[in-house]
């Protein structure tokens, strides 16, 4: 077995058989297993733990060895090639440092593989910070940190990068462009109230261009108990200078106002608002040569009726994600609109329904100062209500606001130009659970008015339909009338529009659609989607 070695000229070996090795160069020939044992005159002695490594049952005997890599030949008997009882020559401590050397080099083959994807992600990130430096990517840093901070909240969805190129936004005008800066302006009436409640409820008041109801609900605040405690947010359907003034006007309470810029009635001449060559009516596109999408009903839209939906959605979009004034803040908020009259005792009784939700109804998303049937005044028991969501004075947090965000799909392409019945229809019914609502036995806030949209304006109040004498407050009404110890009546029914309902239309063209879902994305670089 020994003939299979090849050695240096120099150098002669002693076979276990008492011959003399010849020193000629000789071609090994095949063999089937490899040596037990043999004597080795080596070269330079580095070069042991690498025939070691080769041949663990390797038996050395050179004086060049160093002795802690020999092994006495005494203690080891020549065995022949293929025995199983060949002893394993034990590693030393230079041995195994090589045996690591050596596995350390293959095991940074895996990293050096890597190598070019490591650098091809450091590339991507480079890139991604340019473009946020560069404003080609929506960035709201000055409102939000997505990844972590006041704004950890938002870190519970998927990670999606939405750029400017997939936002459909119209030309801004120069009064969009200056509403825009005015929705920057601080909050007035700080002088008078310069610090808010720990655990206020911020009060939104969207309003469209019927001065004659905001009025009266301008006045039903100024009454309302702790209104002095929070802070006033007025949301404008676009720009209406008499609704302006009456705003400018309030001096009960820290007041903010917004503008939705890109409200149909800023854009007399273009979409959104009416745009040269648009479908009227029931207009065949192809015929009258003119662009539009109809309604499932076959009518083309009405900016005036679409203007509704889209400045709610543009609304709470910018309460919950694109203000100062909202940033991290984790309470409810409470909506009302310009038809809705508010009872002196709303803001408490309202802040204690909020405290009486986690333990008396969880399940409840909301909390709600009328009862779904804004006709009913409501039942006068000694009870708490839980039913359906409805839209007259209704409140709740960020978390539910997340969800109704991650329905943004759902509410932009449902044919339906009423906000509220696109929410009962599609967004509660994705839910899964009946979404319920907790409220008082008696109400704290009432619709008035039988004014249709966009109408209540000048100086006749002949809209109001005599407001102020229908609601004529008892002395209950003016104070806290709920009772903590008080039991829940669940109304297991649900009535009103379902999921199924189609819609009554209006909202067919794929513009206000794309416009729609622009305005779920517009404060956000890392946002949820449901596309």
């Amino acid at each position: 077995m020994f003939r299979d070695n090849v050695w240096t000229p120099h150098h002669t070996f002693q076979r276990p058989d008492g011959k003399e090795g010849s020193s000629q160069l000789v071609p090994p020939p095949p063999r089937p297993a490899p040596p037990c044992l043999f004597l080795l005159p080596l070269r330079p002695p580095q070069i042991v733990p690498e025939l070691l490594e080769k041949d663990p049952f390797l038996l050395v005997s050179d004086p060049s060895v160093p002795s802690s890599l020999q092994k006495p030949r005494s203690r080891v008997s020549v065995l022949r090639a293929g025995d199983r009882r060949c002893p394993r020559f034990p590693r030393t401590s230079k041995s195994m440092a090589f045996y690591r050397k050596s596995r350390a080099g293959k095991d940074a083959l895996p990293l050096r593989r890597m190598l070019p994807f490591a650098l091809l992600v450091l590339l991507a990130v480079l890139l991604v910070i340019f473009l946020l430096r560069d404003g080609t990517v929506t960035s709201s840093s000055s409102f939000v940190n997505m990844y972590g901070g006041s704004a950890a909240w938002e870190t519970d969805r998927p990670l999606v990068i939405h750029l400017k190129s997939e936002l459909k936004f119209p030309k801004q005008s120069i009064l969009s462009m200056s509403l825009d800066q005015r929705n920057k302006l601080p909050p007035r009436n700080m002088d008078r109230f310069p610090t808010l409640a720990k655990d206020h409820t911020k009060i939104v008041l969207y309003v469209h261009d019927r001065p004659q109801y905001l009025r009266l609900v301008v006045s039903s605040l100024a009454a309302v108990e702790g209104i002095g405690e929070t802070m006033l947010i007025v949301s404008h359907d676009g720009y209406f200078a008499e609704m302006d003034r009456i705003v400018q006007d309030i001096r009960f309470c820290q007041v903010k106002q917004i503008f939705a810029p890109y409200s149909p009635h800023l854009f007399p001449d273009s979409f959104p608002g009416v745009s040269p060559g648009d479908c009227h009516d029931k207009d065949d596109p192809i015929v009258n040569k003119c662009n539009g999408t109809a309604d499932q009903y076959g009518n083309h839209r009405s900016p005036r009726t679409v203007s509704l939906k889209h400045h709610w959605w543009w609304m709470m979009n910018t309460v919950w994600d694109g203000m100062e004034e909202t940033k991290g803040f984790s309470g409810h908020i409470l909506f009302i609109e310009e038809d809705h009259f508010i009872y002196p005792n709303a803001y408490r009784n309202l802040q204690l329904l909020i405290g009486l939700k986690p333990m008396k109804c969880p399940e409840c998303y909301a909390t709600n100062l009328a009862p779904m049937d804004v006709n009913s005044i409501g039942e006068g028991w000694d009870m708490l209500v839980a039913e359906k969501m409805g839209n007259v004075g209704y409140s709740f947090n960020r978390t539910v606001w997340r969800k109704i965000h991650t329905k943004a799909k759902e509410f932009c392409s449902f044919d339906e130009y009423n906000w509220d019945i696109t929410m009962w229809a599609t967004v509660y019914p994705s839910f899964g659970t009946p979404v319920y609502t907790l409220r008082g036995p008696r109400r704290s806030a009432a619709h008035f008015g039988k004014c249709g949209l966009h109408q209540g304006r000048g100086k006749s109040s002949s809209c109001i339909d005599n407001a102020e004498a229908r609601f004529q407050l008892d002395e209950i009404d003016k104070i806290l009338n709920i009772k903590p110890d008080w039991k829940v009546h669940v109304v297991k029914k649900q009535s009103g529009y379902q999921a199924g309902f189609k819609g009554w239309g209006g909202w067919g063209d794929e513009r206000d659609r794309e416009l729609c879902l622009s305005f779920a994305y517009m404060y956000h670089d890392v946002q949820i989607s449901s596309r």
